[in-house]
């Protein structure tokens, strides 16, 4: 498989320490990750990284061995670092497990929310509904994982986040695929829907009802299974048969 071309950081990175730089190089890499322009499976070169974001070699491998162990990456000896694939089974462990990993968080985030928490998630979503109002479909697809891992953090979970972080990595790769085609009105009914079960798991998780919250969040992703389920198995063409 040939190397993936990368896109320029949207920031200096030659300026500030190193540190600064390792934590762009971080943030830059998941976000190429999640928004597929690096798509599953492509090659990670180490040397691009490193002269791209101004680093030697040993921080790049170090930042790249904590990306594999998150689920970003896959690293195998006396190989190159590629993207994590999308497999037939990895999405079928996905569709088994998201759900589960997406219950237990929210409804402990109901139990464990402060007015603080609320306020941050509120804040999260607003960006969320204005991505969607503005039909910008990576902006979309990154506050969508940002509002769940804000619930994951408000869960309090030292043992799910890690869990709740590998499933938002599948969920926003595929949230890019499957809605980058152009949006139909059924389409954009499921959209305007995702924002209002937001609006509803906040409030759920507002008045500390973890079982209300984790029903809508059961119903949230039942809607994203729906739409990713007719993207991956079409409806058939209608074609006349003539004898």
């Amino acid at each position: 498989m040939s190397k993936q071309k990368l896109q320029p950081a949207a920031v200096d990175a030659d300026s500030g320490p190193a540190s600064d730089r390792k934590n762009v190089m971080s943030a830059t890499l998941r976000r190429r990750i999640v928004s597929m322009e690096l798509a599953p499976g492509a090659v990670v070169d180490e040397l691009a990284l490193s002269e791209e974001f101004g680093l030697s070699r040993p921080p790049v491998r170090e930042l790249m061995r904590q990306m594999a162990a998150e689920g970003y990456l896959e690293l195998e000896p006396n190989r190159p670092a590629r993207v994590s694939p999308m497999s037939h089974q990895s999405l079928r462990s996905f569709f088994l497990a998201a759900p589960l990993i997406y219950v237990a968080t929210t409804q402990l985030a109901a139990d464990n929310a402060t007015p603080e928490d609320v306020a941050r998630l509120r804040e999260v979503q607003a960006r969320f509904r204005a991505a969607i109002e503005a039909n910008d479909l990576q902006a979309r697809v990154l506050h969508n994982e940002a509002f769940h891992c804000e619930i994951g953090q408000i869960a309090r979970n030292a043992y799910l986040m890690p869990s709740l972080r590998r499933v938002l990595i599948d969920h926003a790769r595929l949230g890019k695929v499957f809605y980058r085609s152009p949006a139909t009105s059924d389409m954009q009914q499921d959209l305007e829907r995702a924002v209002e079960q937001h609006d509803e798991i906040i409030e759920a998780i507002a008045r500390r009802d973890p079982q209300r919250a984790g029903e809508l969040v059961r119903s949230h992703m039942e809607l994203s299974r729906r739409r990713m389920t007719e993207y991956v198995v079409p409806e058939g063409l209608d074609i006349p048969i003539q004898f």
